[in-house]
């Protein structure tokens, strides 16, 4: 019956203690202030979130070529890192011929911010094309940690 209590009472511990890990705050970086965060879910907001995984493999191609004169690593894209900033019909009501702009901002690391793009898609039944591509923002050195500046090209 002790051996029993003992059993009992050291796995409770380890149960609070893992616990206890996986509840701690995490030390990634915060988002970007620009980006807005929702408080609560919508359908416009499941369709847009929607849209941005349809097209992360399209930006995340266009940001491994802007970066690449940047950063030895290609940032990685998340979606809850892309805003949108605006959709467009182009041939009118009901039309399938959309143009949408997107705020995106790319990490590396452990989410640390490296900069700041806009993208134009243009977007119809039968192919999905960059019209657009503004990188607004370069890397930083302050955002990335001094065990990862490695990871910045030397300026010429």
């Amino acid at each position: 019956m002790k051996r029993k209590l003992q059993v009992m009472t050291t796995l409770l511990i380890i149960a609070l203690i893992i616990n206890g890990l996986a509840t701690a705050p995490c030390t990634a970086a915060e988002p970007p202030s620009q980006l807005q965060n929702p408080q609560t879910d919508s359908r416009e907001l499941q369709l847009q979130d929607m849209l941005v995984l349809q097209l992360l493999p399209y930006m995340n191609e266009q940001l491994e070529a802007a970066y690449f004169s940047l950063l030895t690593t290609t940032p990685q894209l998340y979606p809850y890192l892309v805003q949108v900033e605006q959709v467009e019909r182009l041939n009118g009501f009901r039309g399938f011929d959309f143009q949408i702009t997107l705020r995106a901002f790319p990490t590396v690391g452990p989410h640390n911010s490296v900069g700041e793009d806009l993208f134009t898609y243009r977007i119809s039944t039968s192919q999905i094309k960059l019209i657009n591509y503004k990188h607004l923002k370069e890397p930083k050195q302050h955002n990335i940690p001094p065990n990862d500046l490695d990871m910045r090209r030397k300026s010429k």
